[in-house]
């Protein structure tokens, strides 16, 4: 006999423990990079490589997400998914070479692209089931999870030195997280049982899977392939600019990230309402609009408190970008959702390298620049969205749930 349909905050908490996972997971391994750059032997070139290589493992792995997002849904993906990444950092701290490491973290990136598209997929559901909004707050749990990921790596390393170890108590904690997220998701039953009849009529036949996407989802995975190469970007970078550019004190400089992320987590916290009273489109191009102009009057005007004032502006104008992308996305079905969550992936963790070689060949002016350029990249995209109408969600949840069981 079928469990019934988890409430809304179960489901919610469920879905949430996976965005935690993720979060955590990525930030884990890559708050301990000056030890695997220190145990590995590599230089400054080779570990950009190897943030690289998630990024390449992420973005060549969209045809396999597709295939086990139809055989499996999406719940059980994630499952999957998350054991299969506690699994990678053990393995990551006993890569005995280069070469290993990098084919870790390749393998990283595919499982990171599986449970980004899975968690994506059960929160747009979870929305369209009860007509309620979530995904931004479902992305803050992201941001927590990163969070809880530096505080895990500052504790341990008060103990022990011991990559293993850390991993192995890192690798415990996506466990139980796991477990919390086990009896709270949709499960294929339930996501295809949707409130509204008319839409499950429009979905695509099934050999229409193997088409190439509608104009509109290239314009979602560019939207989001750039709004992931700012978040990404910042996170990694802020730290540097503040220090190098901006002659900021070693005590300041750190506080860059935290500016960036702490504003980004207190938006998506109310971005849910704002995408209620003003729609998901509105706040897509007028924030990215905002984090491109604040970056740039920040880059021109030099210092330390105008580079925190326009980090601030990046964390409050981005912030409800992914969130809603994802949302309009799993409208369009479930190959939709996985391609651009895979973009998403991609930009995530290749963004952050690329920067980089830009700041190698001119400056880190130059290369944040870069990222203010993409955020008006974000806004010109979000004008061709079509976006989901806030006045009628009740009426379209069968297309996002449809999306999570395809």
């Amino acid at each position: 006999m079928p469990s019934p349909v988890p409430s809304f905050r179960r489901g919610q908490f469920a879905t949430a423990a996976l965005f935690c996972a993720l979060g955590f997971q990525y930030a884990t391994w890559a708050s301990r990079i000056p030890a695997l750059k220190s145990g590995l032997g590599l230089n400054a070139a080779e570990v950009g490589f190897l943030l690289m290589a998630a990024g390449v493992g992420s973005c060549v792995s969209f045809p396999l997400i597709a295939l086990l997002m139809r055989r499996l849904g999406s719940r059980r993906l994630a499952l999957l998914s998350t054991t299969a990444l506690a699994l990678v950092l053990l393995a990551l701290a006993a890569a005995p070479n280069y070469p290993v490491a990098l084919l870790v973290v390749c393998v990283d990136g595919v499982f990171v692209g599986c449970l980004n598209t899975a968690m994506n997929a059960q929160g747009a559901a979870l929305e369209a089931r009860y007509a309620r909004h979530t995904m931004a707050k479902l992305h803050a749990v992201f941001s927590g999870g990163s969070f809880l990921a530096g505080v895990l790596a500052s504790g341990v390393h008060l103990m022990t030195s011991s990559l293993t170890a850390h991993f192995a108590v890192a690798a415990a904690l996506l466990v139980l997280l796991t477990a919390g997220a086990w009896t709270g998701l949709l499960t294929r039953a339930e996501e295809v049982a949707a409130p509204s009849a008319p839409a499950e009529a429009e979905a695509a036949p099934e050999p229409r899977r193997w088409t190439l996407p509608g104009a509109a989802v290239w314009w979602m995975c560019a939207a989001m392939v750039f709004g992931t190469v700012v978040e990404g970007a910042m996170n990694d970078w802020s730290a540097l600019y503040l220090r190098d550019v901006a002659d900021a004190s070693e005590q300041l400089a750190p506080l860059g990230i935290a500016v960036v992320s702490g504003v980004m987590v207190l938006a998506r916290l109310c971005a849910d309402g704002w995408r209620e009273r003003w729609g998901d489109g509105r706040v897509v191009v007028l924030g990215s609009a905002l984090a491109g102009s604040g970056l740039v009057l920040a880059l021109a005007a030099g210092g330390v408190w105008p580079a925190f004032a326009g980090f601030a502006c990046v964390g409050l104008g981005v912030a409800a970008v992914t969130p809603c992308v994802y949302v309009a996305a799993a409208q369009q079905g479930g190959n939709a959702l996985t391609l651009v969550a895979a973009m998403g992936t991609t930009g995530l963790l290749a963004g952050p390298p690329l920067i980089g070689f830009v700041a190698s060949a001119s400056s880190l002016v130059w290369g944040l620049a870069c990222v203010a350029g993409a955020a008006y990249v974000v806004a010109l995209c979000g004008v061709r969205i079509p976006w989901p109408d806030r006045r009628a969600r009740t009426g379209t949840g069968s297309s996002a749930e449809e999306a999570v069981a395809a």
